[in-house]
């Protein structure tokens, strides 16, 4: 059984649920959604610099857009590792960009250990508020969240657009998507009662503390059941970063009951093409270290059957930060004859909390 633990963070304390029971590697686990926050540490960020299949997608564009030209690498991590992949694809220079001090001096100590002086220039700051001359031909960023946008890629990456890059220049990843489909939680968890793992609570804790209060975080779920979605799914933020890009928008979609189950929320997950042409990689299906987020929308499991549909409004609007998403849930769910409501917003960051009753029972109050 879930258990609770008292979590002293940021001036107000609260209990949180946690799931320890003994589980198998590919068990699903929720966590905090944690990319869109500064609280990394060094065995997440290994765990996403080791991901590759999202390093092949990456790879693949650099050797394809980069030679002889001059990449800008936002957001290039302690390993400067998109900076040192275009140098070695031919690029003629890179420009890294990092904001967090302690993984800008790591990156500058290997940028000297590998000698690349010469190859690489590292600028400390935030993309959106640095100037670089000249202009780049080619952009890679990986800040591209388990809900695409949810680490601010549309501003960071159309920004860099319009300032950072010559005419025609080109973005690498080239697409990203949200999918979402319709699902009960219980059921992503395989069917244990919602908790969190319990190596979620230091980022909880980071998270708070950095928030200044603890508040709603996204419930981002690795190695969901996938099982558990009984729907069609369909695409509810678009991100085209070298097309049509718009850091603010919203989808209107009918999720269609496949088959016999429960709803209470859904589920998201990112799909990303780095080339115009290539399968693009699937959060869901493929092994990856991105993973799956669940909105909350109905108090409680609904029953439905095949034919049963979930009318979903997803909108997407910037939090007040000006980078950040926030994300705005509405729906009708058509089952059994009857049309129940919902609605539900998923904020950045703030004061908001128990907004929903899943939150009411992950974070009590002390």
């Amino acid at each position: 059984m879930p258990k609770n633990f008292d979590l002293l963070t940021a001036r107000v304390g609260v209990r949180v649920l946690v799931d320890d029971a003994p589980l198998t590697p590919a068990a699903p686990v929720m966590w905090p959604s944690m990319g869109e926050y500064p609280v990394y540490d060094a065995g997440q960020y290994r765990v996403l610099t080791s991901d590759e299949n999202r390093n092949a997608r990456f790879r693949a564009a650099l050797r394809h857009l980069a030679g002889n030209r001059t990449v800008l690498d936002i957001g290039t991590g302690a390993d400067v590792l998109w900076a040192r992949e275009s140098i070695a694809a031919g690029a003629r220079h890179a420009i890294a960009m990092e904001v967090m001090d302690d993984t800008c001096a790591a990156a500058s100590e290997l940028i000297a250990e590998s000698g690349l002086e010469n190859s690489i220039t590292l600028l400390k700051g935030t993309s959106t508020e640095l100037t670089v001359e000249p202009k780049a031909d080619v952009c890679v960023a990986e800040v591209i969240g388990s809900v695409a946008g949810a680490e601010g890629a549309a501003v960071v990456l159309g920004d860099a657009r319009r300032r950072l890059l010559n005419p025609g220049g080109r973005v690498v990843p080239h697409r990203c998507v949200t999918r979402a489909a319709a699902v009960s939680l219980s059921a992503v968890l395989g069917g244990r009662e919602p908790a969190f793992g319990p190596g979620a609570i230091p980022l909880l804790e980071r998270i708070f503390d950095w928030n200044g209060a603890p508040f709603d975080v996204r419930l981002r779920i690795r190695d969901p059941d996938r099982s558990a979605v009984i729907s069609t799914d369909e695409p509810v933020e678009v991100l085209d970063f070298n097309g049509d890009l718009s850091s603010e928008q919203e989808q209107q979609v009918t999720l269609t009951v496949e088959r016999p189950g429960r709803v209470d929320g859904v589920l998201t997950w990112m799909q990303m093409s780095c080339l115009p042409d290539e399968v693009p990689l699937d959060a869901l299906r493929d092994d990856t270290s991105w993973a799956s987020v669940y909105f909350p929308l109905f108090p409680r499991e609904v029953a439905v059957e095949p034919g049963d549909r979930l009318q979903l409004g997803f909108r997407t609007t910037l939090s007040d930060d000006g980078l950040h998403p926030d994300y705005h849930l509405s729906a009708t769910l058509h089952a059994g004859g009857a049309a129940l409501s919902a609605r539900f917003s998923s904020l950045h960051h703030g004061d908001v909390l128990h907004s929903h009753p899943v939150y009411r029972k992950l974070l009590l109050p002390l």
